[in-house]
């Protein structure tokens, strides 16, 4: 039985853990998070996904705040780890600490690498209108993302997909993905990365979810579903800021300025103007207050037609 060191933080990487744990065939020893933040508006601090799993299944976890430190080292060695399974811990580890187990240090990355190395893969994926991702689990090395590849699991991206229906099908197919990687260690064969192929999936900030209604349809509506359900992509309407949530790309083309509103009551829905045709709104929120149906927020909200939103 391997004794493994889990190093995570998020939801992606705590469903993996538990898939692990579920296989009851690993000595998880020690698994390795982000320390605790404070969250929401009471600003109480909040254990990290791997934290809440790992301490539901009685593993130790292990907090640092730095993992540049002698004690981080020597609190790693001291577990006598076969394998580190690296699952988005959000932090660059060194290379003394990556060659501490007697096998592997090894990562599990959501995209098909060299494909979409960095911090946002699932979202950029969709953002980017692609038709395929999926799972990659590496060799760890110093520089970003860039390891010797082991094993890869494809998926579609169906045309409703957003990046929370992403993020779950690759939780799914990385669980099932490095249980193969480890079982299989000893007969895989690792593949250098074309650097030439490489692309890099840029962290997602609230800016990323501005709207350009200049762009096509499609590029909208994929931007919506990338970032469904956060941060959100969003526009506003004079002062007030709209988020939209879902959209419908339609044929027809307009005249006018693009982000112009062409109907805007409960019975016609919201449709804008795009840089090539236009888009149905089909779900939106206000600040403040709830996601909707926008024909539901349009019988308690009024919208002008021929304005333009995004100004």
């Amino acid at each position: 039985m391997y004794n493994i060191v889990f190093m995570g933080t998020p939801d992606f990487a705590a469903n993996i853990l538990e898939r692990m744990v579920a296989e009851k065939k690993y000595n998880i020893v020690l698994a390795v998070s982000q320390p605790d933040r404070p969250k929401n508006r009471g600003k109480k601090l909040q254990p990290t996904s791997v934290k809440v799993v790992a301490e539901r299944e009685n593993i130790p976890v292990y907090q640092p705040e730095s993992v540049k430190t002698e004690e981080f080292y020597e609190t790693l060695k001291a577990t006598d780890a076969d394998f580190f399974v690296v699952v988005a811990y959000g932090r660059i580890l060194t290379q003394q600490v990556l060659d501490i187990p007697k096998k592997a240090s090894v990562n599990i990355h959501g995209s098909l690498l060299p494909e979409y190395r960095g911090a946002a893969p699932i979202q950029r994926a969709i953002i980017d209108g692609k038709q395929k991702t999926g799972i990659t689990t590496m060799l760890m090395a110093k520089e970003c993302d860039c390891g010797d590849m082991l094993l890869k699991a494809e998926t579609d991206i169906e045309k409703y997909d957003t990046y929370g229906s992403l993020h779950d099908k690759l939780c799914a197919l990385g669980g099932e993905l490095i249980i193969k990687t480890l079982d299989g260690f000893d007969d895989i064969h690792p593949q250098k990365q074309d650097d030439n192929l490489a692309t890099y999936a840029d962290m997602i900030h609230k800016d990323t979810g501005k709207i350009c209604w200049s762009k096509n349809s499609r590029e909208t509506e994929c931007l919506t579903r990338g970032l469904d359900p956060a941060p959100g992509a969003y526009t506003n309407y004079g002062d007030e800021v709209l988020k939209i949530w879902k959209c419908q790309v339609l044929e027809d083309r307009y005249e006018g300025e693009c982000g112009s509103v062409i109907t805007a009551d409960p019975k016609q829905g919201l449709i804008v103007k795009t840089g090539d045709t236009a888009l149905k709104i089909l779900e939106i929120q206000a600040k403040g207050g709830k996601r909707m149906k926008t024909e539901d927020y349009l019988r308690g909200h009024s919208i002008e037609v021929g304005s333009v939103l995004g100004k």
